[in-house]
C-alpha cells in the first residue's frame, strides 16, 4: 500500500461509506484531508516530497482556496519558504480578501487538499491572473482527476487515486440501501 494512503487511512483522512460529493455525484470513498492536516508531523511527511519537486520554481506565494486549501497552502509555503495566502468564496464569487495581494512580481503555486474537477482551482487561477500574478503549478495531497480531464497547470500530488463516482440515479450504493448517504464536504452549492 502506498505510504500516503496508509497515513491517510491511519489518521482517518480516507473514509469509506456512501458519500454525496460537491459535484452531486456519489462515491464509496472520500478524502477528508482536514483529518491529516490536523497532525502537523504527518502533514509535513506527506507534503515534503511534493515540496521537494517544487523548490526549483522559486514561488513567492502559495495560494489555497478556502476551505481545504488553506492548511495545505500554509504547510507548503512553510516548506518552500514562501508566503501563504488564500482565496475565499463570498456570495458565490472567489476573491482575495483580508489584505492579501498578488501581482506581476509574484510566482504563485495553488495548493489544494483534493482536486477532482478543478473548479475551485480554476476560479482561484482566474483571480490570481486578474492581478497579473504568474501561476505556474498546482500542488495537492490527493489528485482524483479523471484521466480525460485536461487541466491548464501541471499538477504535483502526494497521491493519485482513482475513486469511482456515480450519478445519483445510477449509484449502486443507493440501490443496495445499506449505507446512509453522507455529505462531508464544505461546498454548499451542488
Amino acid at each position: 500500500m502506498d505510504t500516503t494512503l496508509k497515513i491517510m487511512k491511519d489518521c482517518g483522512a480516507f473514509l469509506e461509506g456512501h458519500f454525496l460529493l460537491s459535484s452531486g455525484r456519489h462515491s464509496s470513498s472520500y478524502c477528508q484531508c482536514a483529518k491529516l492536516m490536523r497532525l502537523p508531523e504527518l502533514a509535513e511527511e506527506v507534503l515534503s516530497p511534493v515540496a521537494q519537486r517544487l523548490k526549483e520554481f522559486g514561488f513567492t506565494k502559495v495560494c489555497g482556496p478556502a476551505m481545504g486549501g488553506i492548511t495545505v497552502s500554509y504547510e507548503l509555503a512553510r516548506q518552500l519558504g514562501s508566503e501563504s495566502i488564500f482565496t475565499e468564496r463570498i456570495d458565490g464569487v472567489v476573491q482575495l480578501r483580508r489584505g492579501f495581494t498578488a501581482g506581476p512580481h509574484d510566482i504563485v503555486l495553488i495548493a489544494e487538499d483534493v482536486i477532482t474537477t478543478g473548479k475551485s482551482t480554476l476560479e482561484t487561477l482566474h483571480v490570481l491572473e486578474s492581478f497579473g500574478a504568474r501561476v505556474l503549478a498546482l500542488a495537492c495531497i490527493v489528485d482524483r482527476r479523471p484521466e480525460n480531464l485536461e487541466f491548464p497547470l501541471p499538477v504535483y500530488s502526494a497521491i493519485k487515486l482513482d475513486i469511482k463516482t456515480y450519478d445519483a440515479g445510477e449509484c449502486p450504493l443507493c440501490e443496495e440501501a445499506l449505507l446512509p448517504l453522507e455529505k462531508p464536504g464544505s461546498r454548499k452549492e451542488l
